[in-house]
């Protein structure tokens, strides 16, 4: 698992998540400050980072 830091879309504080190395992937998770739903989206090269991108759910 690696650990990757970020900015919440929603309430701009700095949060971390888990991320799998082993798959590119789309899901979503909730903000550990404000609960609010996050989609995120990871791609990996070689195991390693090579796309991340977290954005709000709202319209």
């Amino acid at each position: 698992m690696l650990e990757h830091f970020f900015q919440c879309p929603y309430c701009w504080e700095t949060i971390s998540m888990l991320l799998d190395p082993s798959n590119n992937q789309t899901y979503v998770e909730d903000c550990e400050v404000c609960c609010n739903p996050i989609e995120v989206t990871v791609s990996f090269e070689e195991g390693a980072l090579s796309s991340f991108t977290a954005q709000s759910l709202e319209q």
